[in-house]
């Protein structure tokens, strides 16, 4: 199993070990080595990034690798992580780098790997790049005519912005929609999209200085755009994260709709219309009770697998699927990209809200949240919770309490030095002394105070 590849790629503080312009200039050597070995003559990489100051830093050192491996590189600059995705199909490259941290704050960032099908690198692929990187630097080194070539691709944002309103071509005459983009990857895209669909956009977190991002604004923090959505009489108000594969949407109410609604509302409706494959939504352990609820209630089939997004894209593929994702906002539309996509999920919600004729409001009456509280952790270490003193006995004597009306799920982040204690029950007040009660046993044990 990978070690320095997590549930998301590679993560850290950038410029810090081990996220330093040393190990992108190795990860894309070697990342061009290994596509060549599995049959590509000529490799071609796409890279891009989000608006961190540090995105620049990276982004130099990994054409620099794939240059000196002999790759031919295009540059698409600031874009949301499933543009690139998008664009590493589209320009058919053998795959695509994405510098981006996600939801973390500016200091951090990260290297993502795609597939040539726009789609998380394999395993498999991840785990040959970093056996390679352990060892000597046994890549290819081009020379003369050989050395690789930087295309500077500075119509990739039109292309995405084309691609979007292609998939859902809406009359959003008359609306206004307020947007919230985390001074992020998305802070031109999405405004030019919504514009040029009709609608009067009103914009949050649209003027990125390269440490604001995520900030205070976007999906992580949704306040702000309640207040928007409620000032400006908005029907509908989206927010994203700073790359912008994520959503976190406001009815016109100013109400929070998260991913466990997105699901709930379009699974529905593509069931209505005989357009849900499989009869299927697939979602992770983290998802709401409520959703299994609403769904059910449908007719619908729940699958539920480990939390990531990789994870929930893997289930959909086996299953055929074409409806997943997370509470968290990490949606997956297969019929209309290969990746998560905030944009393209916001436009989706819309279309339900047309062809239905109601309210976003309206729709997600269809389900009812359970309370759940999530308190994370900060931890100096990850061993298994079966491990640490006390944690197995309070989990069961919770579920005991709860007798089959909630439940308890702990684990750690995949991206971040994090426990995650997430209970679920009907009784908020309990249910919040139970997660405080139990935070606090793995606290003691390993939680890391500095």
């Amino acid at each position: 199993m990978s070690t320095l590849f997590g549930t998301d790629g590679i993560r850290g503080v950038a410029n810090v070990e081990p996220l330093t312009p040393e190990l992108a200039f190795r990860v894309a050597r070697q990342l061009v080595a290994t596509l060549g070995e599995h049959g590509t003559e000529r490799v071609r990489i796409v890279i891009g990034r989000d608006t961190r100051v540090s995105g620049q830093l990276l982004e130099s050192a990994m054409v620099a690798g794939v240059l000196s491996a002999g790759g031919e590189c295009y540059a698409v600059g600031v874009l949301p992580t499933p543009g690139i995705a998008l664009l590493t199909r589209a320009l058919e490259a053998q795959g695509g780098v994405v510098l981006s941290a996600s939801h973390n704050p500016y200091e951090d960032n990260g290297i993502k790997l795609f597939s040539a099908q726009g789609t998380k690198f394999p395993d498999a692929w991840e785990e040959e790049v970093e056996r390679k990187l352990a060892a000597d630097d046994v890549a290819p080194r081009a020379h003369g005519k050989q050395i690789g070539r930087l295309h500077v691709y500075d119509r990739a944002a039109q292309y995405y912005v084309d691609y979007l309103c292609r998939c859902f071509p809406l009359d959003l005459a008359g609306i206004t929609i307020a947007i919230d983009c985390a001074h992020g990857a998305t802070h031109r895209v999405a405004p030019s999209v919504f514009r040029r669909l009709g609608a009067r956009v009103v914009a949050l977190g649209a003027k990125p200085d390269g440490i604001n991002i995520n900030a205070g604004f976007g999906a992580l923090f949704p306040q702000q755009l309640q207040d928007k959505v409620r000032a400006s009489r908005a029907e509908i108000g989206f927010a994203f994260d700073g790359d912008g594969d994520r959503l976190i949407s406001v009815d016109h109410m100013g109400e929070i709709r998260d991913g466990d609604y997105a699901l709930a509302v379009a699974g529905r409706h593509l069931a209505k219309t005989k357009r849900l494959k499989g009869n299927v939504v697939v979602t992770t352990v983290m998802a709401n009770l409520g959703l299994d609820e609403a769904l059910t209630a449908a007719g619908i089939g729940v699958v539920k697998t480990q939390v990531g997004d990789r994870y929930v894209h893997e289930e959909m593929q086996r299953r055929g699927a074409n409806v997943g994702g997370e509470q968290s906002g990490h949606l997956l539309f297969f019929d209309h990209a290969p990746a998560g996509d905030g944009i393209l999920s916001a436009l989706m919600l819309l279309s339900v809200v047309r062809e239905s004729g109601e309210s976003l409001a309206s729709l997600a009456s269809c389900m009812r949240k359970f309370p759940q509280i999530l308190v994370n952790v900060p931890v100096r270490t990850k061993p298994p919770f079966d491990s640490i003193a006390g944690v197995h006995e309070k989990v069961t004597a919770f579920e005991r309490e709860m007798n089959g009306a909630g439940r308890v799920l702990i684990r750690y982040s995949g991206t971040e030095p994090l426990a995650r204690v997430m209970i679920e029950g009907a009784d908020g007040d309990r249910i919040r002394a139970m997660a405080d009660e139990l935070a606090g046993v793995i606290r003691r044990q390993i939680g890391d105070d500095s």
